[in-house]
């Protein structure tokens, strides 16, 4: 199937415009209202007399190009397009820190503030938010402590908090408040002892505790420091014996009790500090406590009163909280507990917009801590949304500072943002489908942990505009049997047809079937179709460019002749396996051009007066003359000589023209061979001619020239054939042989020579031998190896 063109949306990925027409076909669409949902390339021709015969009425739902194609004029083609409106768009606040003081409500951070999007299905509507940290903007902190007894030395530290928190934070705002709570255990858990004595004083040895509780509202938040001083000075250490806390109940109260707490729309941040661990959903079991935490506020006189009635909060439902109130949360912890907060934060992620520091064993470094955690929160910007309708999907794009982006999930957060800055995201919102009935629904997208938040609602194209003109029980629609709107009737249930002509249960009556048969033969619709109604509704293919048609499907538009396989040769269309050619084009597949521009001539002839144009070719009635144009003959003289310079200059670099080759001869195509019979040969499709020419040096070189439709090809031997000259070769070789053999015959002479005079010699050597006389005396200087002794007393006897 061919490809045409492909559509795409930001974001969204691109579908091949052929891959939308055929979603758009198969999706049998009754309606206009039901083509519209589709997709966004798929459109509703309201022409009456669109359809052919055989064509079932989803035909009229195609591809907007394929519906033009097929003679559905624009004015006759509903094809509803999404749009937005802006209904509150207040630009962000620019405002330095002394210009002047403004209420926390009129400070703008997050534009625009209210949308309105109509969507169709499957068309992205996208729209710009702009967020801008604020100078001088007011913090509200709420410092949640927790009171065991192992924080005792900790609650010193946090005596004088009040003061020298203001003091730091008047650097960042001139408008802060702070508050105080502390929380330690539930009072039922079996491993709190429940002795009166206990209850009153849990701590050991001679030490003054107050009794455990479970949360405790100490101060409102308040811009009095030395206030926030007086009363956590008042606080005493309780104690339990467990190590887990019960934090969360408290972080619960805080997040929903604002009234009491005191909480502005500003920015919120909760200190919860604390050296141990904490309870979570399903620990009340241990005593007893099986209700789950119900998320709402539950103080009385500032304290929490129904711990012994609710389980301690889940963790998914403590973070819903929090992000509900715009709350930022800092744990301050112990080294030996920071990997049990902060895996929430960094590995799970459970705990957005929060952050996690180690709190010295006394708390002296607290003011760093929260100083540092607000930097850190502040400096990120997370944009979340609220839950989605069915079928709805969203999309991000950021754009940060010094020209950082990020798509999906990271296209919905900037980091390192400072007081001051403008950061903005390309926000995309797309229907799948409509949902039930049509009704607009209403979502919010914000920046964790700000009070600010875009309200967008959602309407949904569920319609044509044409709907809205339909008339019900139209005549039109067989006595009334449907409603007649855009250009087709929409037939009542339980009647089908083009008109609503039948009921269901007459579609496969024998009685209608024989009207579909063409030549009272036994193919159905050509078995190309269904009989419905007693009447052919033809098949729909794979590819949606290919049809069928005809009162029994009889036609089709894709099994006409071909030309360079391309239907109807690509100069017309099938109509009933027929080809209707463009104009100046015939043939039985429209190959054959009545253009005659293509057989002019150089000097304006059509085939330079030799011949007739036939489909855009010339047919030379001269035999001598070939070519495009008649304008060749290679049998005329003076065809070799005229391109002998180029080709002797191109190929061997030699001739006239070596200094103007590249100028005066690049109108030929040169290919070399390597010997003669390589060279083209007579009887080719194309004007061939052969020539053999001399060179300067009287070597000839060989090569044809030939005419390949509009290409012209020398094909050329690369070697030159030269005259023979003396060959001293076998002279060197003759002289050369006779050296060796004359060296060979001296050798012989020589060795002769030599053996003869051996010889001699060796014959004098034995005459001489054979002559000498030896003496055989004594050696004198010989002496005997053997000593004769005789006894002087031996007489011989």
């Amino acid at each position: 199937m061919i490809v045409y063109h492909s559509f795409c949306f930001p974001m969204i990925s691109c579908w091949p415009i052929e891959r939308m027409a055929v979603e758009c076909i198969k999706a049998n669409a009754k309606s206009c209202g039901e083509c519209i949902q589709v997709g966004a390339k798929c459109g509703w021709c309201m022409d009456p007399g669109f359809l052919k015969q055989g064509e079932a009425t989803s035909t009229r739902c195609d591809e907007l190009e394929s519906l033009r194609k097929r003679g559905c004029s624009s004015t006759k083609v509903e094809n509803p397009q999404g749009s937005q409106r802006a209904l509150k768009n207040k630009a962000v606040t620019n405002r330095n820190k002394g210009e002047g003081k403004l209420r926390p409500e009129d400070i703008t951070q997050v534009q625009p503030q209210k949308l309105t999007l109509s969507l169709r299905s499957g068309e992205p509507q996208s729209f710009n938010l702009k967020f801008k940290r604020a100078e001088d903007y007011p913090i509200d902190l709420y410092y949640l402590m927790d009171l065991s007894y192992s924080m005792k030395d900790d609650l010193e530290n946090v005596k004088n908090l009040g003061t020298h928190l203001m003091l730091e934070m008047s650097k960042i705002t001139t408008d802060f408040k702070i508050g105080f709570g502390s929380f330690v255990e539930k009072t039922v858990m079996p491993y709190i002892s429940t002795t009166p004595s206990k209850l009153l004083n849990p701590c050991t040895g001679d030490q003054n505790c107050t009794s455990p509780f479970s949360y405790k509202n100490v101060l409102k938040l308040t811009s009095n420091g030395q206030e926030f001083n007086t009363l956590v000075g008042q606080q005493q250490i309780s104690g339990n014996l467990d190590s887990p806390e019960g934090g969360f109940d408290a972080i619960m109260q805080v997040a929903v009790c604002g009234e009491h707490i005191g909480w502005r729309n500003v920015t919120r941040l909760l200190v919860f500090s604390t050296d141990a661990g904490f309870h979570f959903a399903g620990d009340g079991k241990l005593g007893g406590i099986v209700l789950p935490n119900d998320g709402k506020c539950h103080l009385e006189n500032n304290m929490y009163t129904v711990s012994h009635y609710y389980d301690y909060p889940s963790i998914a439902h403590l973070v819903q909280k929090l992000s509900d109130n715009n709350i930022q949360t800092i744990f301050a912890v112990t080294e030996e507990f920071q990997p049990v907060y902060k895996a929430k934060h960094d590995k799970t992620n459970l705990i957005p917009k929060s952050a996690v520091g180690i709190l010295s064993a006394n708390s002296s470094n607290v003011i760093n801590l929260i100083i540092d955690a607000y930097n850190s929160l502040s400096s990120e910007v997370i944009l979340e949304n609220s839950k989605l309708p069915v079928g709805v999907t969203i999309m991000y794009q950021s754009r940060c500072k010094n020209g950082v982006t990020g798509e999906g999930e990271m296209g919905r957060k900037c980091s390192n943002i400072s007081i001051g800055d403008e950061v903005s995201f390309t926000i995309s919102i797309t229907a799948k489908q409509c949902p039930k009935m049509g009704k607009p629904e209403t979502i919010k997208i914000k920046p964790l942990g700000f009070n600010e938040e875009v309200e967008i609602t959602l309407n949904f194209i569920c319609e044509c505009d044409c709907h809205k003109d339909g008339i019900e029980n139209s005549d039109i629609c067989h006595n009334g049997n449907g409603t007649y709107e855009c250009g087709a009737c929409r037939c009542n249930e339980g009647r089908i047809g083009r008109q609503c002509e039948c009921s269901t249960n007459e579609v496969t009556s024998e009685d209608l079937d024989k009207s579909c048969r063409k030549d009272n033969g036994t193919d159905i619709c050509s078995n190309n179709g269904d009989c419905v109604c007693g009447t052919c509704e033809c098949k729909k293919r794979e590819n949606p460019e290919e049809r069928y048609s005809g009162m029994f499907c009889e036609c089709d538009n894709f099994n006409c002749d071909r030309s360079n396989n391309k239907l109807c040769g690509g100069h017309g269309h099938c109509e009933c396996r027929v080809c209707i050619c463009d104009a100046n084009w015939t043939g039985s597949a429209c190959d054959c051009s009545l253009d005659t521009t293509t057989c002019l001539a150089s000097n304006k002839q059509i085939c330079n007066g030799r011949g007739t144009c036939e489909c855009g070719t010339c047919r030379c009635t001269d035999p001598k003359f070939q070519g495009p144009s008649c304008e060749i003959c290679p049998t005329c003289p003076g065809v070799c000589a005229e391109h002998k310079e180029c080709v002797q200059c191109r190929a061997f670099g030699t001739g006239e023209k070596k200094d103007t080759c590249e100028r005066d001869c690049s109108y030929f195509n040169l290919i070399k061979v390597k010997d003669r019979d390589k060279l083209p040969q007579p009887g080719q499709a194309f004007p061939l001619m052969h020539c053999k020419e001399r060179d300067a040096n009287d070597c000839w070189f060989y090569y044809t020239y030939a005419v390949n439709k509009t290409e012209k090809e020398v094909h050329v031997m690369e070697t030159l054939d030269c005259p023979e000259g003396p060959d001293i070769i076998p002279i060197v070789a003759g002289v050369v042989a006779g050296i060796v053999l004359i060296g060979l015959a001296l050798l012989l002479i020589w060795k002769l020579l030599m053996i003869i005079h051996d010889r001699r010699e060796f014959a004098k050597f034995e005459k001489e031998k054979m002559n000498a006389k030896w003496d055989t005396g004594e050696n004198p200087i010989y002496k005997s190896a053997v000593t004769t002794v005789v006894n002087p007393k031996y007489e011989g006897k």
